[in-house]
């Protein structure tokens, strides 16, 4: 049975009507929509909650999968792989327990694995450091990673001289918190041979992120919501991008240096870029904004309340918007004070100029015809510009990934068949859910010559109406 024929199949078997608004299409999984004439066709990596990561086609088949989970993989463009294709970055091992869900204090090691799942390249407490793109590696001990595991999260980043860049976590007191503990956040750049070459630590710079006196008084003083014993997570820093060639630079303006590092704080409502040299903080946006002005919506705009915000990275040269900061804006509930909602909760995925500041394209639900709140995800979740202007989005929350148009229409959309028990919004208890963290697109010539690949059309049912399977 076909991936279309399932899906239509459990559409009349769960007789839920199908909204074509910005909402999904049908449930439970699968590919619900793809327009073939407004849809940019690549495969996408993501990793579900069966602990697995998934490369699918354009019609949701499964082409390919790598036994361990990342967070989130990566899949290297062959230029930083010596040319090979289909290589991932991936978490390679990792304690048991759930007490520090959405953090790395339990990831023990990551690494690189090839298109067959071998090891190319590990750091952490699986055995130290590896490289196989250089001559063997020895005496590489786990006493090379702090603490003896990797503890990265949310991000890292392959080099173009073959190092990377790891966010991870790290926990120690802080002087001035109330805290007894913080989890810091910290980047390392490690060498192919594990060797940590630079390190910066959030908490050195914290007079830097724009704290006003009475914010930063607010952050000092907190508490984890797990309470005292636990350390508290006061930035939770979710994503970090190299900046990469760039228009801005290219101009002369040494702040977007192609080194730097831009990283956002999920728990702050900023975005920052940091000078690669000095560590310090070269161009920042929030952690305070102008309120929303609910109604029309008037571009550009300056940049409003952005709360929670995940995946903050410039659009690379060669695609539409390329030098702009592409971001998706949870409207989770975040920052010091705490920023409310609202009653009708919608998140926004934004293109904001740099220089200005201003907001130059924006996608929510009502785009698409639905409620503003039917694309919603308070936390996780990524966008990302493709080349004909199309922007693939992960409503993480959902499981739900799909294309939108410049204008909002819908291309292309999925949900994610991998249920698996999980503790997040359990309430204390695992429920099955299907949350994914971030969707990659990945260009058909980054994978092995031959991998398969599907691109038929698939027309939802229109709306009040049900169609049934036939075989």
């Amino acid at each position: 049975m076909t991936t279309r024929t399932r899906t239509l199949a459990a559409l009349s078997l769960l007789s839920v009507a199908a909204n074509l608004g910005a909402a999904p299409s049908v449930y439970p999984t699968g590919v619900t929509r793809y327009d073939t004439a407004t849809a940019y066709n690549s495969y996408v990596i993501f990793s579900g909650q069966d602990k697995n990561t998934h490369l699918i086609d354009m019609n949701g088949n499964e082409v390919h999968r790598w036994n361990a989970e990342g967070f989130p993989p990566v899949l290297l463009d062959p230029a930083l792989t010596g040319g090979k294709r289909g290589h991932v970055l991936v978490q390679l091992a990792s304690t048991t327990g759930t007490s520090n869900e959405g953090n790395g204090l339990r990831n023990q090691a990551i690494g690189e694995l090839d298109w067959n799942s071998n090891v190319i390249w590990q750091w952490g407490a699986a055995g130290g450091a590896q490289d196989a793109y250089a001559a063997p590696v020895e005496g590489k001990a786990s006493s090379q990673v702090p603490g003896g595991s990797a503890k990265q999260h949310h991000d890292w980043r392959r080099l173009p001289n073959g190092n990377t860049l790891v966010l991870a976590n790290l926990v120690h007191p802080v002087a001035g918190f109330a805290a007894p503990q913080v989890l810091d956040d910290v980047i390392y750049e490690v060498t192919p041979g594990g060797d940590i070459v630079w390190k910066w630590v959030a908490s050195d710079h914290l007079n830097e992120f724009g704290f006003k006196p009475e914010s930063l008084k607010l952050v000092k003083n907190g508490y984890s919501p797990r309470g005292k014993a636990a350390p508290f997570d006061y930035l939770h820093i979710n994503n970090m991008s190299v900046l990469g060639p760039n228009r801005w630079f290219d101009a002369g303006d040494q702040r977007f240096n192609p080194e730097n590092i831009l990283i956002d704080s999920r728990e702050a409502n900023f975005i920052v870029i940091l000078d690669k040299q000095t560590g310090k903080v070269v161009w920042s946006l929030g952690p305070d904004y102008p309120a929303q002005v609910r109604g029309p919506r008037v571009l550009p705009r300056p940049v409003d309340q952005i709360v929670g915000q995940h995946d903050a990275h410039l659009i690379e040269p060669g695609l539409p918007g390329a030098g702009h900061i592409l971001v998706f804006d949870n409207q989770g509930e975040a920052g010091y004070p705490r920023v409310s909602v609202g009653v009708q909760p919608r998140s926004r995925v934004l293109e904001i100029d740099p220089i200005t500041k201003q907001i130059v394209w924006e996608y929510t639900g009502g785009d698409s015809n639905g409620p503003e709140w039917s694309f919603y995800s308070s936390f996780i979740s990524s966008a990302r510009r493709l080349p004909n202007g199309n922007t693939l989005i992960d409503e993480g929350m959902n499981g739900r990934i799909f294309q939108v148009t410049s204008k909002g229409d819908i291309a292309w959309e999925y949900v994610s068949p991998y249920f698996a028990p999980t503790p997040v919004a359990g309430a204390g208890k695992p429920v099955l859910s299907n949350w994914l963290y971030r969707a990659q697109p990945v260009p058909y010539n980054w994978v092995p010559e031959g991998t398969p690949r599907s691109e038929k059309a698939v027309t939802p049912p229109e709306p009040g109406k049900f169609r049934v399977a036939t075989n």
